[in-house]
């Protein structure tokens, strides 16, 4: 039975590298567009935790936000730009944990680039609020949670697999290394 299991995550494994994973990250990000965004990693204490929005991705995986001047995050990063971001886009699946460093900038072209309407309930000066800053993460690597056929198989194996006792795995997960 040991050797079932073993060969069973073997075929559930698929590790990323370069393209393929900055591929996934976008996947997963798209479908999720909200994290938990993480700082303060080795303050001793718990690390801060907040949910963000991310304002884009590009082609290289790295991850846009807008943030205030004044806010903690801001004030955590200055100290220590390691980052940890959590996503989840469904409760089976669309899950991404990303590691890597952030960059806070006030570049004014990027903020126009990314402003949004919505984001005047945070900047209420608007697109040219002062406190606007733009923080750029660049992910390392990070481990993912999918599924190997979409949604609808997934969720069709496991109505199959509740119904017959059986389990129909069809998750898939690795590392990422960008």
């Amino acid at each position: 039975m040991d050797s079932i299991n073993a060969q069973q995550q073997e075929q559930n494994r698929d590790d990323l590298q370069g393209a393929k994973a900055i591929a996934k990250i976008t996947e997963l990000v798209k479908s999720a567009s909200t994290c938990f965004f993480c700082t303060a990693l080795d303050s001793g204490q718990p690390f801060a935790t907040r949910p963000m929005s991310v304002q884009q991705i590009d082609g290289q995986g790295q991850l846009w936000f807008l943030s205030a001047s004044d806010s903690k995050k801001n004030q955590e990063l200055a100290s220590d730009p390691r980052v940890q971001l959590l996503f989840q886009a469904s409760a089976h699946s669309d899950f991404l944990s990303l590691h890597g460093t952030a960059a806070v900038t006030t570049d004014k072209a990027k903020i126009k680039e990314l402003w949004q309407p919505l984001l005047k309930t945070w900047f209420t000066d608007g697109i040219d609020d002062p406190r606007i800053t733009v923080i750029q993460v660049r992910p390392e690597g990070g481990y993912y949670w999918d599924t190997k056929h979409g949604r609808a198989v997934a969720f069709a194996k496991m109505a199959v697999g509740a119904m017959t006792g059986k389990t129909l795995d069809d998750s898939i997960e690795g590392r990422l290394k960008v």
